[in-house]
């Protein structure tokens, strides 16, 4: 029989393998997580979908365009799984792409078609949903924030499967060629069309909106989009988020239209303003400080106002530490 000892030092040992294992599930959650939730290929694309109001089809079928003014343009992917609505803003002497979706088809094509103009490829975040085909545009411009910069290699930026996540649907990790780093607080100028980038992170560490003063328009990414503010991914951060949400509110105009990256089953472009912004910093305290409780248990959920839900990782995992903490 065995004795009490090595009884003891048998349990012991069992007991410190099973934290150990729930350690790396934790730190290797989103790695985890990410092959069972997805399907690793292509999603088929949807059927039966809504109209885009004031759109017109690409000369595929693919994309749905939407003229916001003589200026702006919308263009949707209400076929794809996550209705991606990514931008074309023109000035006189260049344009700007923000977002390019998945890249399973190409934008390039499209977004050609409405204008002569140089076109320079920004992504709201690295998300594979945003970033677009490797390659698809001449020109790059990127955030520039000190992580990211050391991350590239002279011009060279490889994403991480952090910051990219295709492996949910098949696709490579890409390599960025960059034409321009631009800092947080700079302007843009398109010629006559001058945009300010604002850094919004939250709902990635390296998430950037652009902000034209004149027009009164935020394109947001995924800072906040319709009815979403998302923060479950790697390098999502609540601290980035409540911090964000302070920076919008202090850098925008109490008029602002805010235009996001997803739309919904209606088939509307994602539409938000100051006021969503207002309650999503207000809901973001109420969870850091324990006064709001939400529902589920991963993700968490919870209700920013009668339109909008913030979902976001269990208390326990919630990161309150802003990336770059304002002076």
């Amino acid at each position: 029989m065995w004795g009490i000892g090595l009884v003891r030092k048998i349990f012991i040992v069992s007991i410190v393998g099973v934290l150990f294992f729930a350690y790396l599930a934790v730190v290797y959650r989103h790695s985890i997580l990410v092959p069972l939730t997805t399907p690793g290929e292509e999603r088929p694309l949807l059927e039966n979908v809504a109209v885009v109001p004031g759109g017109e089809p690409s000369s595929d079928g693919y994309y749905v365009v939407v003229a916001l003014d003589a200026q702006t343009f919308a263009i949707a992917e209400p076929r794809y799984w996550a209705r991606n609505f990514n931008y074309l803003i023109l000035g006189t002497e260049r344009a700007i792409m923000f977002d390019a979706g998945a890249g399973h088809k190409d934008i390039r094509p499209v977004a050609e078609a409405l204008t002569d103009l140089p076109i320079t490829f920004l992504p709201s975040h690295f998300h594979y949903d945003h970033v677009g085909r490797e390659g698809a545009f001449d020109h790059v411009a990127v955030v520039d924030l000190p992580h990211i910069r050391n991350q590239a290699v002279g011009n060279e930026l490889t994403l991480t499967w952090q910051q990219h996540l295709g492996s949910a649907e098949g696709l490579e990790i890409p390599t960025l060629i960059v034409d321009e780093w631009i800092t947080p607080g700079d302007t843009i100028d398109l010629g006559g069309r001058v945009l300010s980038l604002l850094y919004t992170p939250g709902h990635s560490d390296n998430s950037v909106s652009l902000y034209d003063a004149d027009r009164k328009v935020m394109f947001s990414g995924d800072f906040v989009t319709g009815n979403l503010a998302g923060a479950i991914a790697p390098t999502a951060s609540l601290g980035d988020y409540l911090q964000s949400a302070k920076r919008v509110l202090r850098l925008t105009d109490a008029e602002t239209i805010i235009r996001g990256a997803h739309g919904s089953e209606s088939g509307n472009i994602p539409t938000n303003d100051h006021d969503d912004v207002r309650d999503l910093r207000d809901t973001l305290i109420a969870v850091r400080d324990g006064e709001l409780e939400g529902t589920g248990t991963f993700p968490i959920t919870y209700v920013i106002n009668d339109k909008m839900i913030l979902v976001a990782e269990p208390r326990w995992l919630q990161d309150w530490t802003p990336t770059y903490p304002d002076e």
